[in-house]
């Protein structure tokens, strides 16, 4: 039986996390030892619903356990988290945003390698089959040779837990998936609620929009041939997270390099520096910070 806790429980993510193990008992060999959140209501009401213990502080299950998943809603929190656990060598799910800063996300990517601790996580949003679709047409270039893309998904600008980069990276990481982990440079405005980027690769234009009301996915390849658009639902995206993550707990090579892991995070700050500036911003690469 493999132990795990769940760290930053005040979102509705952990909750899906402990519905797909307890109620719909996607495996049968993991129990979660306990949660943690700075908010002891939202872990209490996990208490009462699930049974699992709620600890007092994040590093409480250090030596406990074999595997954490950290899925607090602040990006800040992520690699505080994460350190008390990162000798111990147990695999990790990290949630979006992986971190808020470049910084972080340079020491933290080293810490992980140095260890070889391995990670899922992210936007599970990458996960959807609509969006492994739209990669493989473009890898496959079933519309011809690839001359661009549009994808539509929802933000909370003014998130007490990191404003932009508290959502952004569902998007980001969404045209990542289908048109490659580094583009060279982006352009970024708001107007009114909605937020716009132009990100630009090396031989096309990827357009972004992150609407401020709206809560539908949409993503687009467009090629010299033809165009492929699908609106795209999250409905079994958590299922699947967690079998990456259950695939880390028995042993199993990691799916993405930590370079590829870390890079939306270099894409959003990119991004955050541009809608400040009003220039095209370069996306740094992690060598660089």
């Amino acid at each position: 039986m493999y132990k795990i806790a769940i760290l930053g429980c005040e979102n509705s993510h952990a909750n899906n996390f402990l519905r797909v193990i307890y109620k719909e008992k996607l495996v049968s060999d993991v129990e979660v030892v306990g949660v943690y959140s700075y908010d002891m209501e939202a872990a209490q009401k996990l208490h009462e619903e699930y049974g699992v213990a709620v600890a007092e502080s994040y590093d409480a299950f250090v030596g406990k356990v074999d595997g954490i998943m950290i899925t607090a809603r602040h990006g800040d929190n992520h690699y505080k988290y994460a350190k008390p656990y990162l000798d111990s060598g147990i695999p990790m799910y990290i949630d979006k945003p992986i971190t808020c800063t470049e910084a972080d996300a340079k020491a933290f990517m080293q810490e992980l390698k140095d260890r070889n601790v391995r990670v899922s996580g992210g936007s599970l949003c990458v996960l959807n089959r609509y969006i492994q679709e739209l990669k493989q047409t473009v890898l496959e270039e079933k519309c011809g040779k690839v001359i661009g893309g549009y994808l539509r998904a929802p933000i909370i600008m003014d998130s007490p837990h990191g404003g932009f980069f508290f959502y952004a990276q569902h998007l980001a990481q969404s045209m990542m998936e289908i048109f490659g982990y580094y583009p060279e440079s982006v352009l970024t405005w708001q107007k009114g609620e909605n937020v716009y980027c132009d990100v630009h690769y090396a031989d096309y234009d990827v357009d972004l929009t992150y609407t401020g009301g709206c809560w539908k996915y949409y993503g687009s390849v467009s090629g010299n041939d033809d165009l492929v658009c699908k609106q795209f639902t999250n409905d079994d995206i958590f299922e699947k997270g967690f079998v990456e993550f259950h695939n880390l707990l028995e042993g199993k090579p990691q799916k993405q390099t930590y370079e590829d892991f870390f890079a939306p995070v270099f894409v959003l700050n990119a991004m955050y520096r541009s809608l400040q500036s009003g220039q095209v911003e370069r996306v740094k690469r992690i060598e660089e910070i």
